[in-house]
């Protein structure tokens, strides 16, 4: 499978968004990632359903939706609704993980759970043949930028092999600090979806970088 990068639009320039929105269009990048905050599970509030509507509206590729949010149950029809394809909710936000789960894929989206840094992937055992989709989060969630945590390797390999061992076909993406200096290891550990956000809409040239995301060989790298 070949990589999956996913520009994270919260590093991106707001009072430009359609402009960036256009930009990883153009781009070969697969997916928009969509970080969504509310300033109670994480401490900071990035934005609501108008501006991924508007988002969605100029998209000409899937949103892939992570929500950072407590009680996500209350708005999985509306992230449906403005035009989410990818629906991922926090293990650590969901009491009724199962439900939140099925509720998901009965509306018609891919669904996914993210991990904190401090949550072993051990607690997806028993829910892992029900997901299409694991985000490991490689920083503490709530802001862009952050170092890149390094136990995230191991995290990694841990998770491939439960699915491995589960016979689970899911994606395993990884969000936070990901950069052209640390995505050959990561994917070389198991993952399969790359978010960069900072490292995208920091560079000199956002098309050229996630080009250069999207090319590395992991089958050079373990030859």
């Amino acid at each position: 499978m070949k990589q999956i990068i996913a520009p994270s639009i919260l590093s991106a320039d707001f009072a430009n968004l359609q402009d960036d929105v256009e930009m990883i269009n153009e781009s070969s990048a697969d997916w928009f990632h969509v970080d969504v905050m509310d300033g109670v599970f994480v401490p900071n509030i990035s934005f609501g359903f108008p501006v991924v509507a508007a988002v969605n509206h100029h998209a000409k590729k899937p949103l892939d939706v992570h929500l950072m949010i407590v009680d996500p149950d209350r708005y999985l029809e509306d992230f449906k609704k403005v035009g989410a394809k990818i629906l991922t909710v926090h293990y650590e936000a969901c009491t009724h993980l199962h439900r939140t789960v099925t509720k998901i894929k009965e509306l018609g989206m891919k669904a996914g759970v993210a991990l904190n840094p401090h949550t072993p992937v051990s607690v997806l055992e028993d829910i892992i043949n029900d997901v299409d989709l694991v985000l490991i989060m490689s920083v503490n969630p709530g802001f862009g930028g952050q170092k890149f945590i390094e136990n995230t390797y191991n995290k990694i390999k841990a998770l491939r092999s439960l699915c491995e061992r589960k016979n689970a076909e899911v994606i395993i993406e990884v969000d936070g600090g990901v950069n052209k200096h640390n995505a050959a290891a990561l994917l070389k550990a198991g993952a399969d979806a790359l978010v960069a956000g900072n490292a995208v809409f920091s560079a000199e040239d956002p098309i050229a970088e996630i080009a250069e995301l999207k090319k590395i060989n992991i089958e050079a790298l373990q030859a």
